[in-house]
């Protein structure tokens, strides 16, 4: 049984705020012939500079630092590829660094940037993300994103990730979901949901106006998983920028504060050892009392239907920011829904519901930014841009994407960019007669999920508005 001692369980104390000042995105599609990798990486801090009224010139001389994301060196066929980005970016001669944890790439990025900033290394740090995953075919990026799993134990079993993923469904399904019909409709909803956010977003990549049957009814890749029900692979690119507190008020009047915590667990997913759950700020030890009682074989945990990572991630930074029950202090979150079944597995990891208890997110609405049971707002609306089934999943940059969109949300800006006609032509697009704004009323503190693989790697991102500080929430 894994155990830890009070050392390791230590809450993560930053020397000084550090503050979310501006981000920007790339468009993102399934391929980009016309351009190159490093143009899209213009793009994302191009955009970035305007948001706060600045000439990308001006917002690079407050840079010191930079951290670069992208998952695979063999998708564009460069190693080092940070460099040609730096040089391309005119950001040479300062020091720069890759950063590469799988899926979770883009948000151990920005938590590299935030650290060299709460150090005092740096009063201002570029965090940015890319990949390119159209220039070899699908089946062969899929083989190229499983070289991530553990090749002595897993990779000898022939899978690929949505085997993985296909399993734990099976798994969560017979136990939490017992089995019923209504589970696997419940999982499709997400898609339908994600899939239509993706419809008012100019940046994505897979916006479709899609039912449960269609869902139902689209081609199995991995039994009970169906085309449907998983993410995108994309081309694009995202960034965020942070500084101190002095440095973020003299680059922009409204800079947000940003905490970011990281949790990791075994590439071997059959290999999981049993331990106690860690418990969130909002939970007791009876709150699992009689788990094994209401879910016959949920007895152990992490087992195969959650995420120790998430729920680490969570731990520290729940507690960074004073979070004490997502439910009530967040206003949205962007998590991984690399699957429909990891984003129900997420849910209970970050505590949005208790272990078992996901598909009632789903079910009851909350996760809606309008309730369709009620016609209201959302309690706690989730990935309202589409999130990775439906906007994107360039993986370097997905979890600065995600970070991007709490922005906007938080600053109360989401119809401005996403509305904007301008925007959609300049992408190719038209902008749809029937758009909805996907605003958040009165948003002001977010939470970003960014995970790898089975779990492997996981960042939790809350950006909160600092007039709507938690109290507890320190530095």
């Amino acid at each position: 049984m894994i155990k830890f001692s009070k050392q390791q369980l230590k809450i993560p104390k930053m020397m000084r705020p550090v503050y979310l000042v501006t981000g920007g995105m790339s468009e993102f599609r399934r391929a980009f012939p016309e351009k190159r990798t490093e143009e899209l990486c213009v793009e994302a801090l191009t955009m970035a500079a305007e948001m706060i009224n600045m000439t990308p010139a001006e917002l690079k001389s407050y840079i010191h630092t930079c951290y670069y994301g992208h998952f695979a060196d063999h998708f564009g066929d460069q190693l080092l590829g940070e460099s040609v980005i730096h040089d391309r970016l005119g950001l040479d001669p300062l020091g720069n660094i890759g950063v590469k944890t799988g899926g979770a790439t883009g948000g151990s990025t920005l938590w590299e940037a935030v650290k060299a900033v709460a150090s005092g290394y740096s009063d201002c740090a570029l965090a940015l993300g890319w990949e390119r995953m159209d220039e070899v075919p699908t089946d062969e990026g899929n083989h190229l994103i499983s070289c991530a799993a553990d090749k002595d134990w897993e990779t000898p079993l022939g899978h690929i990730y949505t085997g993985y993923y296909a399993v734990m469904a099976q798994k969560y399904w017979q136990v939490y979901g017992k089995s019923e019909d209504s589970f696997r409709k419940t999982m499709a909803e997400i898609a339908v949901k994600n899939r239509g956010y993706a419809c008012h977003n100019p940046f994505a990549h897979g916006g479709m106006r899609i039912t449960v049957e269609d869902v139902l009814k689209s081609p199995v890749i991995a039994d009970p998983l169906r085309a449907l029900d998983a993410c995108l692979m994309s081309v694009g690119s995202a960034c965020c920028i942070v500084a101190d507190e002095k440095t973020a008020f003299k680059m922009c009047k409204n800079p947000l504060l940003v905490y970011v915590a990281a949790g990791t667990h075994t590439l071997r997913p059959a290999d999981r050892r049993d331990m106690e759950i860690p418990l969130l700020p909002n939970e007791t030890k009876n709150t699992y009392k009689d788990l094994d009682k209401r879910f016959p074989g949920g007895e152990l945990y992490p087992g195969f239907t959650g995420f120790l990572a998430a729920r680490m991630a969570c731990y520290y930074a729940y507690r960074m920011a004073g979070v004490y029950d997502p439910c009530e202090d967040l206003d949205l979150v962007e998590l991984h829904d690399a699957f429909t079944i990891s984003d129900i597995q997420s849910y209970e990891d970050v505590g949005i519901r208790p272990y078992g208890e996901g598909r009632t997110y789903v079910e009851s609405g909350d996760c809606y930014v309008t309730n369709p049971n009620t016609g209201k707002p959302g309690k706690l609306p989730a990935n309202p841009s589409g999130g990775l089934i439906g906007c994107m999943h360039a993986v370097g940059a997905t979890g600065l994407m995600q970070v991007c969109e709490l922005m906007l949300q938080i600053w109360g800006r989401h119809a401005e960019v996403h509305g904007d006609a301008k925007r959609w032509k300049s992408f190719g697009k038209t902008k749809p007669k029937d758009w909805k704004d996907l605003q958040v009323k009165g948003a002001k503190r977010g939470l970003a999920i960014s995970h790898a693989g089975v779990g492997s790697h996981v960042t939790a991102t809350i950006v909160v508005d600092p007039k709507h500080q938690l109290k507890g929430g320190k530095a």
